[in-house]
C-alpha cells in the first residue's frame, strides 16, 4: 500500500457507520443469511437529485475505510514535534486505504462526488461475517458462514444503495476483487450503474491465480490452531497458516523489478550466517507483512474473499462467451492496467475492452507503465492519476454538485 498524500489537505477525521438488515439474503451457493449488519463510510456531500453518488469496492483485504481517519487516531501531532516528527506522527494514523485517491481536489473529488465504501459481507471489519455471533447460536459463525460470491456482494450493496436512496450511481469502481464488483453491477444491475471503472483486474482469474489461491488457503486450513475453522471457541488464532497465505500473497502482488529494486540481495547482517534464521533483506519484510496480516485479519474472511475471486467467471453461464456475457451491459467504462502486474495481467484487461467494443459500449482504455506490480493500483502514480482524474472530471460534469 502507498503512502497516503498528507492528512491536512484531505478529508480529515472520519466514522464509520452500520445498516442492518432484516430481508434474508439468498447467496448464489443456495444458503440463506437471514439477517445482517453492513458497515461503511461516506465522504462527500449527496446533491439533491443524488445522481452524484460513487461505490468504492474493496479488494481482498480492503474494508469500508476508504479514505480519512479517526478521530480515536488523532493525537495532536504537530505539538512539540519537529516536521520530521510531524510526518512521522501522520503516517501512523489509521489511514484508508486508497486516501490518495479520495478526497478534496483528489481524483475522486469529494467536493464533486459522494463516496460509499463499504466492508463486504463475510468481512472482518464490522460487516457480518465469519467471527460475528451467530443468533441462532450465540456462538461466532465460524465455518458455518457461507461461501459468498461477488454477485452476493452485489446484491447486499443494492440493498444498502437502497435504504441511502440511490437508485443510480454515477460511478461503481475498484481495484482487483473491487474491479470484478464493479463490473457484476454492470451485469446484475445494469440501469443503476452509468460508469464502471475495472482496475487492475480480469473477466475471471487465470489457473495459475486459482492455484495460488489454492496453496495459501491450505496453509491455513491445513494450521493445527484453524480447528475447521471453529478456532474462535478454542481462544487461539491459526497464525502460521495466515502469515503463509498473506507471505504467498504478497510476492504475487509485487513486481520481480520492484522486489529487486527494493531489496536485492541485501543481507540483513553483512554475511551469511548459514543457517535458517532471516538473512536477507526479502525474508525480514515477508514475515513482517506476514506476522502485522495475521494479528489483524481473520482466517475465514480469507478464504472466503479467496473463493470469492475463483468462482467470479460472467461467461460461466454462456458457455464461456464473455461477449454474451457483457450483452447485458449499459454502462460507459474504463479500463486500467498496469504493465508490471503478472497476477492481472494487461492482456485480460485487453480482453474486458475486447467484448465491451463487441457490444458497442464506451470503452476508455489505460496501459500504466508502472514498477509496482499488482499493487499498482493502490499507489500515488502520477499518470495514473491523471488518468483517473481525467475521466472522473468527464463524469462529474454530467451532473451539478
Amino acid at each position: 500500500m502507498s503512502a497516503s498524500n498528507s492528512i491536512g489537505i484531505g478529508i480529515g477525521i472520519v466514522s464509520a457507520q452500520r445498516m442492518s438488515f432484516d430481508t434474508p439474503l439468498q447467496f448464489q451457493s443456495g444458503a440463506v443469511l437471514p439477517r445482517y449488519e453492513l458497515v461503511y463510510e461516506t465522504y462527500g456531500t449527496l446533491n439533491a437529485d443524488k445522481s452524484n453518488a460513487i461505490l468504492v469496492c474493496h479488494a481482498l483485504s480492503g474494508h469500508h475505510h476508504v479514505a480519512g481517519y479517526y478521530a480515536e487516531d488523532e493525537k495532536n501531532p504537530t505539538q512539540g514535534k519537529n516536521p520530521t516528527q510531524v510526518k512521522n506522527s501522520t503516517q501512523e494514523k489509521n489511514v484508508g486505504w486508497w486516501d490518495n485517491m479520495v478526497g478534496p481536489g483528489k481524483p475522486i473529488d469529494t467536493n464533486k462526488f459522494f463516496v460509499l465504501g463499504l466492508n463486504n459481507l463475510g468481512g472482518c471489519n464490522g460487516s457480518t461475517g465469519p467471527s460475528s455471533i451467530n443468533p441462532a447460536t450465540g456462538q461466532p459463525f465460524g465455518a458455518s458462514f457461507p461461501l459468498v460470491t461477488v454477485e452476493d456482494w452485489v446484491e447486499s450493496q443494492a440493498r444498502l444503495a437502497d435504504r441511502l436512496g440511490i437508485q443510480q450511481f454515477a460511478a461503481v469502481l475498484g481495484g482487483s476483487l473491487g474491479g470484478m464488483q464493479a463490473m457484476q453491477w454492470s451485469l446484475s444491475f445494469p440501469e443503476r450503474v452509468r460508469h464502471v471503472l475495472a482496475i487492475a483486474t480480469a473477466p475471471r482469474l487465470t489457473t495459475e491465480n486459482i492455484a495460488f489461491n489454492d496453496v495459501a488457503r491450505n496453509a491455513i486450513l491445513t494450521d493445527p490452531d484453524f480447528h475447521g475453522g471453529n478456532f474462535y471457541q478454542h481462544g487461539v488464532v491459526p497464525t502460521r497458516g495466515l502469515r503463509l497465505a498473506r507471505m504467498l500473497g504478497h510476492i504475487t502482488y509485487l513486481s520481480d523489478d520492484a522486489m529487486a529494486g527494493k531489496f536485492g540481495r541485501g543481507l540483513r547482517a553483512g554475511k551469511y550466517s548459514y543457517s535458517y534464521d532471516i538473512e536477507f533483506e526479502i525474508e525480514s519484510y515477508l514475515r513482517y507483512q506476514g506476522d502485522k496480516f495475521a494479528a489483524y485479519f481473520d482466517a475465514n474472511t480469507y478464504l472466503l474473499m479467496t473463493k470469492a475471486l475463483d468462482y467470479f467467471d460472467p461467461a460461466r453461464n454462456f458457455g464461456g462467451d464473455l461477449n454474451q456475457a457483457f450483452a447485458a451491459a449499459r454502462a460507459n467504462f474504463l479500463v486500467v492496467s498496469f504493465s508490471t502486474d503478472w497476477r492481472f495481467a494487461p492482456e485480460l484487461s485487453r480482453t474486458i475492452v475486447k467484448s465491451l467494443l463487441h457490444n458497442r459500449r464506451n470503452v476508455s482504455y489505460a496501459e500504466i507503465s508502472s514498477t509496482h506490480g499488482h499493487d499498482s493500483f493502490l499507489m500515488q502514480h502520477e499518470h495514473y492519476h491523471k488518468v483517473m482524474r481525467a475521466y472522473l472530471n468527464n463524469i462529474a460534469s454530467e451532473f451539478s454538485a
